[in-house]
């Protein structure tokens, strides 16, 4: 006998309460599915989210890092004046060797600033103030770029450097004033 013939058999009470049954079982199998099909859309959903949250966090860190950067510069590029240069820098640093020379280099104008250029040549230096004429440059008062060093031990005094060194004082561009 087939299922078919045995519901056909039922009494219409018994075959109401097995068709409200199955109907209900089919309900909650569409409930559960579409159920399942939400919790994995959302789970998605999370962990894209996360993703995008971790990255931003990687991408605030990197700008408070910028902004901090950016703001070092413009401090350090609001302690120039007009009168400093490269000569003057090495001058009030000094570190002089047994003999050194500044010659001006041609002065670049780069967005938001100009780049006052020398190549300072300083003979007989020890290591020591070769470090530390290096370290004062890069990490004084005033913002200064080193553009190229070339260090040289002595022939006569192996304990003692000649530097030539291409340096540019950055100082803030000339504001642009409206002619009529």
């Amino acid at each position: 006998m087939s299922l078919k013939d045995r519901f056909d058999e039922m009494a219409p009470a018994t075959r109401l309460k097995a068709g409200c049954f199955i109907a209900a079982l089919l309900l909650m199998a569409i409930l559960y599915s579409a159920l399942h099909d939400r919790i994995r859309k959302l789970e998605l959903k999370r962990s894209s989210r996360e993703a995008a949250l971790t990255e931003m966090m990687l991408l605030k860190q990197r700008h408070r890092e910028a902004t901090a950067g950016a703001q070092k510069l413009a401090n350090r590029l609001s302690a120039v004046t007009a009168d400093d240069s490269p000569s003057k820098l090495i001058e009030d640093i000094g570190i002089k060797g047994k003999s050194s020379q500044v010659k001006p280099l041609k002065s670049e104008d780069r967005p938001g600033f100009l780049e006052d250029a020398a190549e300072v040549r300083l003979e007989g230096l020890t290591a020591n103030e070769t470090i530390n004429l290096l370290h004062r440059l890069e990490k004084g008062i005033k913002p200064v770029v080193i553009k190229k060093a070339n260090l040289k031990v002595r022939y006569d005094d192996p304990s003692k450097f000649d530097v030539v060194l291409n340096i540019a004082l950055l100082k803030p561009a000339p504001a642009i004033q409206d002619r009529k």
